[in-house]
């Protein structure tokens, strides 16, 4: 099978939606298929260089949304040498483009939201209201043609409901996941607190993601503060790429909580670095406002390691039902009660759930239940197409 993927960027550092492409792409073309990616990051863009999957960058996109003009000729032009078509991210230029693009292609497709239609966006009033203007028009014909369009979780699909209107559309929950740890995880944890020694003999919690406000880590710094703030022996790690400029006022947070010189700012995580920060933690923190799914969540899991995250991380009664975490609103409270929770289980506890983290990944976000029903979906979108 012959699979196209039209995403604003392919970017690594853009999270979830372009890491759950490429972990499930490279299964897929494990298997046989052929996976494309086309993007809107303009000509040789900086990741390009051992991408994984076949990459065609048109653009740039212009602005937040993405606007391109080259995007719907080259869907017009190609659209047709695939068997199956994903658009990622509903309000950015790919699947607007898409309407147009695919209008006539013999090609059926899907939309994936990627929690875009979670309540938590309409805190800014002036953009739910270009929205509600722009969806009747450009986007509800856009999924109303498609074969589905794509939710990650069920939680996800209930807080989407009735949002806009038209809200005429199939719906479909599929399983989503990444393909977990690799490596040799002893030898990882060994090089990652050799390149960073302060955390040496130390308890390490990990937060790792886009350092963004939506992530909760302001929230996290207060609270490692006031929960940790006496405690010498427990390091915070916050990893990820400051897309926004907000490390500094983090800092300054860190600062005045006291912990300033207990909390390590490495920047962007990848391969074995990664998966080094995860084995030399003992849990994985994300107290985030919103997340469809939360793709690092399940690495974390992958690594066996438990997840102390908030209850819009939209996979939590996954985790509390495995045991396999801490669950708390995205509140500053909320963060504070993850940390006390987690440190009221005492070692015993804390290891307990350590052990039902990889059996918790196992049975519900492995690569494999991803790809099974993303083929699923294919083959029943291009049998209704003939």
């Amino acid at each position: 099978m012959k699979i196209l993927h039209v995403i604003r960027s392919a970017d690594p550092k853009e999270g979830g939606p372009i890491e759950g492409i490429l972990q499930r792409g490279q299964r897929l073309q494990e298997l046989g298929h052929e996976v494309t990616v086309v993007a809107l990051d303009g000509p040789n863009p900086a990741y390009a260089d051992g991408f994984p999957l076949n990459l065609v960058s048109l653009g740039p996109g212009q602005g937040i949304y993405g606007h391109c003009a080259d995007l719907a000729p080259w869907l017009v032009a190609h659209s047709d040498e695939f068997d199956f078509i994903s658009g990622h991210g509903i309000w950015q230029q790919g699947v607007a483009s898409m309407g147009s693009g695919l209008k006539n292609s013999r090609t059926p497709y899907v939309v994936w939201t990627h929690g875009m239609l979670d309540p938590w966006f309409d805190e800014n009033k002036l953009k739910r209201l270009k929205k509600m203007i722009y969806w009747p028009r450009f986007l509800a014909p856009v999924l109303e043609r498609a074969h589905a369009v794509m939710f990650t979780t069920e939680e996800e699909r209930r807080l989407a409901k009735n949002r806009f209107r038209p809200y005429r559309f199939r719906q479909q929950v599929v399983a989503y996941g990444t393909r977990g740890i690799v490596g040799d995880a002893d030898a990882m944890r060994a090089a990652f607190l050799q390149e960073f020694p302060e955390l040496q003999g130390k308890r390490v919690l990990l937060f790792l993601s886009r350092v963004h406000p939506k992530k909760g880590c302001d929230l996290l710094v207060r609270a490692f503060g006031e929960v940790y703030g006496q405690n010498p022996d427990v390091m915070l790690v916050v990893a990820g790429p400051d897309q926004v400029n907000w490390i500094e006022t983090l800092r300054s947070e860190a600062q005045a909580a006291g912990v300033a010189d207990r909390i390590v700012w490495p920047g962007m995580l990848k391969g074995e670095r990664k998966w080094g920060a995860f084995a030399a933690a003992e849990a994985f923190v994300l107290p985030s406002h919103q997340e469809n799914f939360g793709i690092v969540v399940a690495e974390a899991l992958s690594a066996g390691k438990p997840t102390l995250i908030s209850d819009k991380v939209n996979i939590w009664r996954e985790v509390i039902a495995a045991k396999a975490g801490v669950v708390a609103p995205d509140t500053q409270a909320g963060a504070t009660q993850l940390l006390r929770d987690w440190e009221s289980l005492g070692a015993e506890g804390r290891e307990a759930m350590s052990q039902q983290a990889r059996p918790c990944f196992e049975e519900h976000f492995s690569v494999e239940g991803s790809v099974r029903d993303f083929l699923a979906v294919a083959e029943a979108a291009i049998k209704a197409k003939k």
